[in-house]
C-alpha cells in the first residue's frame, strides 16, 4: 500500500477526454493542462508523422499531395489504431515529461454506445502509447461528474453531452446510467449540413474548418430577436465558375440549415426520457437537465431542449471541459466513483 501510494506520487496521472474533435489532458493536482484538437500530419509517402494537434488542424485542406492531415477518431470511436497510438503518445509524453521510469495512471471517457471491441482498442492505444493502467468511463457520466452533478445519489440527473463526433444523453443515478442513448449525430454533423446546404442553395463549395467558424460565428437552435440582421462571410470555391468567392450568410439560413440534426439530438433525448421510470422522471424534472459539450454552445440550445421536453434546461458553466474535468475527478477520488468505472 505504501509503495502503491509513493508510486502514485511519483507519477502524473490523468484523466483524458478523446474526443473525435479535440483531446484534453487533466492532471492530478494540476488540472487541465492540455487541450489540443485530435488532428495528425501524416506524411504518406514514408509513414512519418509529421505534426500532431493545433499545428495539424491548420493543415486541414491545405496539404500536398503526399501530406494528409487526419483526425484518427471517427463518432467518438478509434477509425485508424496506429495514428490514434501515435497521437495519444505525443500528448502523453507531452504532459508527462521525462518521469519515463514512472508510467501514468489514465482514466479516459468513451462513448456510450461503443462496442466491446471499441472499448478495448481505446484501453490498447492507451497502454501501448505509455500508461501503466487504463480504466474507461463513459463520456456521459464524465460529464456529469464534472458538471458537479451528484451522481452517487439515489434521485435521477439528467445529463445531454453534445460533443463531435457523438451526443450522449443519460439519466444517472448511484453511480449508474438507468437509461440513455448515444447517437452519432453532433458538431460534426451539423458542420456537414451547412456544407451541405451551401452546396445545394449557393452551388459554393467550402470546407471543414470553413463551416466550422460559420457554426461558431452565427449558428443558432432557436430564434432570437434581430437575428436576420446577425450575419457573417464564407469564403470558399464556385461550383459554377470553379473561381474562389465569398458569400455573406445569415443567422435564420445557418439554423434552418442545421435543423435536421439539432432535431436528431431532441429525438435522443425524447426517447430516453420515455424509457425513465416515473420516479426518476420526477427528479428531473425538479432538477432539470444539464447540458455539456461543445454543441453547449450554439446559441439557444437550452431554450429548444426546453420547450422540447417542456423541462428545465441549463448549460453547464463550462461545458467543453466537463468530460475532461469528470475523469480527473474520478481518478482523484477512485472510491466515489469505483462503480462508474466500464468492467473490462
Amino acid at each position: 500500500m505504501i509503495w502503491r501510494h509513493i508510486w502514485s506520487r511519483c507519477s502524473r496521472d490523468m484523466g483524458i477526454d478523446l474526443g473525435t474533435a479535440n483531446t484534453l489532458v487533466h492532471v492530478r493536482g494540476k488540472g487541465i493542462v492540455l487541450s489540443e484538437p485530435s488532428v495528425v500530419a501524416v506524411d504518406r509517402t514514408t509513414g512519418k508523422i509529421l505534426s500532431v494537434g493545433t499545428q495539424a488542424k491548420r493543415m486541414l485542406g491545405r496539404t500536398p499531395a503526399n501530406i494528409e492531415a487526419v483526425r484518427p477518431l471517427k463518432d467518438g470511436v478509434i477509425a485508424d489504431f496506429e495514428i490514434s497510438e501515435a497521437m495519444l503518445r505525443y500528448f502523453i509524453r507531452r504532459v508527462h515529461r521525462r518521469r519515463a521510469l514512472v508510467h501514468p495512471k489514465a482514466v479516459v471517457g468513451i462513448p456510450s454506445g461503443v462496442t466491446e471491441v471499441e472499448r478495448r482498442a481505446v484501453r490498447d492505444a492507451i497502454l501501448r502509447a505509455g500508461a501503466r493502467e487504463a480504466l474507461l468511463i463513459e463520456e456521459p457520466m464524465a460529464a456529469a461528474i464534472g458538471a458537479g452533478l451528484p451522481v452517487w445519489e439515489p434521485a435521477g440527473n439528467m445529463v445531454v453531452d453534445i460533443g463531435g463526433g457523438t451526443s450522449e444523453v443519460a439519466v444517472i443515478a448511484l453511480n449508474g446510467v438507468v437509461s440513455g442513448r448515444s447517437v452519432r449525430i453532433a458538431g460534426d454533423e451539423i458542420d456537414e449540413a451547412i456544407i451541405t446546404f451551401l452546396h445545394h442553395e449557393y452551388n459554393m463549395a467550402i470546407g471543414v474548418a470553413t463551416a466550422e467558424n460559420v457554426k461558431l460565428a452565427i449558428g443558432s437552435a432557436y430564434p432570437f430577436e434581430g437575428d436576420g440582421e446577425v450575419v457573417t462571410v464564407a469564403a470558399g470555391r464556385d461550383l459554377l465558375t470553379g473561381l474562389p468567392r465569398a458569400l455573406e450568410i445569415s443567422a435564420p439560413e445557418i439554423r434552418e440549415a442545421i435543423a435536421e440534426p439539432v432535431a436528431g439530438i431532441v429525438e435522443a433525448i425524447r426517447l430516453t426520457l420515455e424509457t425513465t421510470p416515473p420516479e426518476i422522471s420526477s427528479d428531473i424534472m425538479e432538477r432539470g437537465i444539464i447540458v455539456t459539450g461543445g454543441g453547449a454552445l450554439l446559441r439557444g440550445i437550452d431554450l429548444l431542449l426546453a420547450q422540447d421536453t417542456s423541462m428545465p434546461v441549463r448549460v453547464a458553466e463550462h461545458p467543453q471541459t466537463c468530460v475532461v474535468e469528470g475523469t480527473g475527478r474520478a481518478l482523484e477520488d477512485p472510491d466515489r466513483f469505483a462503480e462508474a468505472f466500464i468492467p473490462l
